[in-house]
């Protein structure tokens, strides 16, 4: 039967000699265990289950999370068991098949492995805001790519002042990057005092600001381009666009040329996460069956389904087919970028990122590290750089441009909340410890720019937070300020 969907999709009809409903299926089987399942264990379970999905639920958890990651990490690396913590990630681990062996540490494979379902989920949402969110208007985008150019030139012009040449010169992109989980679990904690705009506007300036991030990375802390390498992620890449053509939509299918893609980037010299934001940005961003497809579809397959288990010596094999029909149109009722990102999301932000925060933010302090030639000048461009230069550049950037007329701030946000967003855009983490471990081959260097990068995004959280508090009315007041305004607008008309 033809997966067309359908605008005027008939009704359900019922089905002839069909029995009615028992009234002990009268309500949800998932009210019930299931078959072989213990009641009192099933309770156990959920009531033990239950706090961590009220945490996973709340905005700011992803990032409580990583700092609590953070936060034992350096316990750990400065303790009495600290050379344990350096072994762990060193560990070698091997994958392979046959005379097919590839061997790394585990720190390579969460770093160049991991992450690239980190930068895939980047991916997808640059997509996903380029075909219906903030950058799929110039005219939108123009305020969150100002404010993002800027929060990124600014810090990374104070970290070059600092540092002009030399292997310490190798570090301006650190803090040029903005933790979106962090700075969205600061506006979450402020509560309703921050309007929807300013998270809008935060999210679209966290996104571009993974872009330049990610551009970063590609162009200046990648090793020397190999030909054979690209021409392997050329494969890969080939290899996508031919299954999207044949019409493939299973996401696992597309795992194998995914790994050849990444593979290629790997063997070519530039970092392999990138293969993961290809993939994001190659990611189908329209529906095939669509909300009106999936009901006509759904319809059609529950219908054939209730007549399929009435026949005499009806077998459970016959009821396949109609299901597989209604997990396909279920699968395409919305996009497969934002499924993936929805699929994903919880993976990244709560395995991944809190994995990499963990191997990463661990730092053996040495108060003799600061001796050390352009330790302190790498822990000051850092640091400022993060803490004073996002804030300045984000601001700085964006009021120029809405001066100029080159962008408009959206209803809701004035200056008081550009300078909130700034302040929270300060909060690395993630993104410049990844820099950090590309840009500093030098233990002690790549040592003292976490720590800047620890310290400088924690002072932006602590400013995010008291600035909001002191500067962002709270909701009643901003409603009252709104409805004057409107009056104001009303009488001069």
């Amino acid at each position: 039967m033809s997966h067309t969907p359908a605008d005027d999709s008939p009704e359900l009809p019922s089905i002839p000699g069909a029995p009615a409903l028992p009234e002990e299926l009268a309500s949800s089987p998932n009210s019930k265990p299931p078959p072989g399942a213990w009641l009192p264990a099933q309770k156990a379970a959920r009531a033990l289950v239950r706090p961590l999905e009220s945490f996973m639920k709340v905005q700011a958890s992803s990032g409580i999370l990583l700092l609590v990651m953070a936060v034992i990490a350096m316990a750990w690396a400065n303790s009495p068991w600290q050379e344990s913590y350096h072994h762990l990630w060193h560990t070698p681990v091997t994958l392979g098949v046959g005379d097919f062996v590839f061997k790394e540490s585990l720190h390579f494979w969460i770093n160049d492995g991991l992450m690239v379902i980190f930068f895939f989920v980047v991916g997808l949402e640059i997509r996903r805001e380029m075909h219906h969110g903030e950058l799929s208007e110039l005219k939108r985008a123009a305020l969150p790519v100002a404010a993002a150019v800027g929060g990124m030139i600014v810090p990374a012009a104070i970290y070059l002042a600092l540092n002009p040449g030399g292997e310490t010169h190798h570090g301006w992109g650190v803090p040029m990057a903005t933790d979106i989980a962090f700075a969205v679990g600061i506006l979450a904690l402020l509560g309703p005092r921050v309007p929807a705009a300013l998270r809008v506007l935060l999210l679209a300036l966290a996104i571009i600001d993974d872009i330049g991030a990610i551009l970063v990375i590609a162009l200046f802390y990648s090793s020397g381009v190999k030909l054979a390498g690209l021409a392997l992620a050329a494969l890969g890449f080939a290899l996508v666009i031919l299954l999207q053509r044949i019409g493939v939509r299973q996401p696992l299918l597309y795992v194998p040329p995914g790994a050849v893609l990444w593979a290629g980037m790997l063997n070519a010299g530039v970092h392999p996460t990138i293969a993961g934001v290809i993939l994001g940005l190659l990611t189908p961003a329209q529906s095939w069956f669509g909300q009106r497809g999936f009901l006509a579809e759904a319809k059609l397959a529950l219908r054939d389904f209730i007549e399929r288990s009435h026949r005499e010596k009806a077998d459970s094999h016959d009821l396949i087919e109609p299901l597989n029909r209604i997990g396909t149109a279920q699968r395409e009722a919305i996009p497969p970028v934002v499924r993936l990102e929805s699929m994903l999301n919880p993976r990244v932000a709560f395995v991944i990122m809190p994995l990499f925060a963990l191997s990463n933010a661990g730092v053996t302090i040495r108060l003799d590290a600061l001796d050390s030639p352009g330790a302190l000048t790498v822990a000051l461009g850092v640091g400022v750089g993060l803490a004073l230069g996002k804030p300045i550049g984000i601001v700085g950037v964006s009021a120029l441009a809405a001066k100029l007329n080159l962008c408009t701030l959206p209803r809701g946000v004035d200056l008081r909340g550009l300078l909130v967003v700034g302040t929270v855009g300060g909060i690395g983490f993630t993104m410049a410890l990844f820099i950090a471990q590309l840009a500093f081959t030098d233990p002690t260097l790549l040592g003292i720019a976490k720590v800047a990068v620890l310290i400088g995004s924690f002072i932006a959280g602590i400013l995010g937070i008291v600035l909001g508090l002191v500067l962002l009315p709270k909701q009643a007041d901003a409603s009252s300020a709104q409805t004057v305004d409107e009056a104001e607008r009303s009488t001069d008309v």
